[in-house]
């Protein structure tokens, strides 16, 4: 029994450094592309959010918005392109990248990407991520900033029940207000439980389909821009 218990204590140790090795070289990288990007005057958002929280439709806005020639986006799925396609038939430039089951994108992948991206001063690369308010939140990619959206029909319990994601966010976006009396949405719980968690994080109200609040959210994100 004693030989049994120790066995597993040794496989954990070893378990707990290989995850403490992977998280380490993949912060190592992101710090490396984050440099490379600002050093060439670009701008990379991570945007984080649960499936079908609209974060495509947020970047077709917000390109609409920031004008579509200055807008890259790289789309990370574990499956299919659907997206990326909806972007490029939007005039949006796009890349694709499948996990094949991962949850989320690490470094590695942005890197690997970029091999086949030509981006140039002044760009804006976004990075929508995995739909997962979990894994992702755990994993540098390069990006200047994290933005977290979340929407209407998902409730206003999110900031609570998934405190990290919101914890490392920039700014956190609410979408799909424009059906907001549909739901049982409390607006004052979602943005207290933001702030309890990060209290420098903007928040922000918006309709993509309706383009409400995208305006405000373009003015700050060239805010950000503006200090790399």
């Amino acid at each position: 029994m004693v030989g049994k218990r120790g066995k597993m204590k040794s496989e954990n140790i070893q378990q707990i450094n290989l995850e403490e090795e992977i998280f380490r070289k993949n912060k190592e990288l992101a710090s490396k592309l984050r440099a490379e990007f600002s050093k060439k005057g670009i701008f990379v958002v991570n945007i984080l959010g649960s499936p079908g929280c609209g974060k495509t439709t947020f970047l077709k806005a917000l390109a609409a918005e920031l004008g579509k020639e200055r807008i890259y986006v790289i789309e990370g799925d574990l499956e299919s392109d659907i997206d990326t396609q909806a972007l490029v038939n939007f005039g949006v430039r796009a890349y694709q990248i499948n996990t094949l089951g991962g949850c989320h994108l690490d470094a590695p992948m942005i890197e690997k990407a970029m091999q086949k991206i030509s981006l140039k001063k002044g760009d804006i690369l976004f990075i929508e991520n995995v739909g997962n308010l979990v894994c992702p939140a755990e994993f540098e990619i390069g990006e200047h900033i994290k933005v977290v959206l979340c929407s209407v029909p998902e409730g206003s319990d999110k900031p609570y029940k998934y405190p990290i994601i919101f914890e490392k966010a920039s700014a956190v976006v609410l979408t799909k207000t424009d059906i907001l009396e549909h739901f049982d949405f409390d607006k004052a719980f979602f943005k207290n439980g933001v702030k309890k968690l990060n209290k420098l994080a903007s928040i922000f109200e918006i309709s993509a389909k309706k383009s409400l609040g995208i305006n405000a959210f373009a003015k700050w994100l060239l805010s950000k821009v503006k200090e790399i």
